[in-house]
């Protein structure tokens, strides 16, 4: 699916997209009996096609209804408006996560190191880029796109504690297997790096790549999975992640 593309011709960043999708999701919750497509849009001060784009994304992800032809909040939108707490915020990411799986047509991760742990938190699947085998995420960091990143940010400490624990065995014939040829970041400025890459390192027949996160004394990362036969969009994608993310995502991410 391609990306939405706002009114002057721009596309807009994933953290707006996700601004509009919760513009629209306000203006759907208004309309008891449902509100059309072109009402939502005139409501918000979107193009037609932006939101035609946003709620297809939100009727997919059950925020939404479409019953005919008229848009409703859907039977997710009940964990958004209970009592703030956790599951309010792991609410709001796991919609975060499914919009960009829609916008890059790509499975989405993000994943968190705490307490030691490398720790997935959340995943989204898009349509043609499913999921990757989760099971091994912790075990297998060394070898997962997510994982190298995290242990690049990590203190030369931490990075010796977790590999203690979780030597780097190979998962397939792929797999790095040396600890010195790791990548390190520095946890200032992580933005201006190059995104990690891995080609079927942790899993045969896919490719990933990832893009640090850090706010204050946390590190985490969002990265994507492709089959290998889309592996060659994965640089496009990795350098929209790498420009595209803002504070905002650090700001839900790091609150549940």
């Amino acid at each position: 699916m391609t990306n939405a593309v706002a009114a002057d011709g721009t596309a807009p960043t994933l953290i707006t997209s996700a601004q509009r999708a919760l513009r629209l999701l306000a203006a759907a919750a208004r309309y008891p009996k449902g509100a059309t497509a072109k009402q939502l849009a005139r409501d918000t001060d979107l193009a037609l096609g932006t939101a035609y784009h946003l709620l297809r994304t939100l009727v997919h992800d059950r925020y939404l209804e479409r019953r005919n032809g008229r848009y409703l909040t859907g039977p997710a939108v009940a964990g958004l408006i209970r009592d703030d707490g956790p599951a309010t915020d792991r609410a709001r990411l796991r919609a975060l996560l499914g919009l960009l799986a829609d916008e890059l047509s790509a499975a989405v991760y993000f994943t968190w190191y705490r307490h030691g742990e490398v720790e997935l938190i959340e995943a989204a699947e898009a349509p043609g880029a499913p999921l990757i085998d989760r099971h091994s995420w912790r075990v297998g960091a060394h070898a997962h796109a997510a994982g190298k990143t995290l242990l690049a940010l990590m203190t030369a400490e931490e990075r010796r504690a977790h590999l203690a624990r979780y030597p780097m065995v190979p998962f397939t014939p792929y797999t790095l297997r040396d600890p010195a040829c790791l990548p390190l970041l520095p946890r200032q400025g992580p933005r201006r790096a190059v995104p990690i890459t891995q080609f079927q390192e942790y899993s045969l027949g896919s490719a990933g790549a990832a893009v640090p996160i850090v706010a204050g004394n946390g590190i985490g990362a969002i990265s994507v999975s492709l089959p290998m036969a889309q592996a060659h969009r994965l640089a496009g994608i990795a350098a929209q992640l790498r420009t595209r993310l803002g504070e905002g995502f650090a700001a839900v991410a790091f609150g549940i």
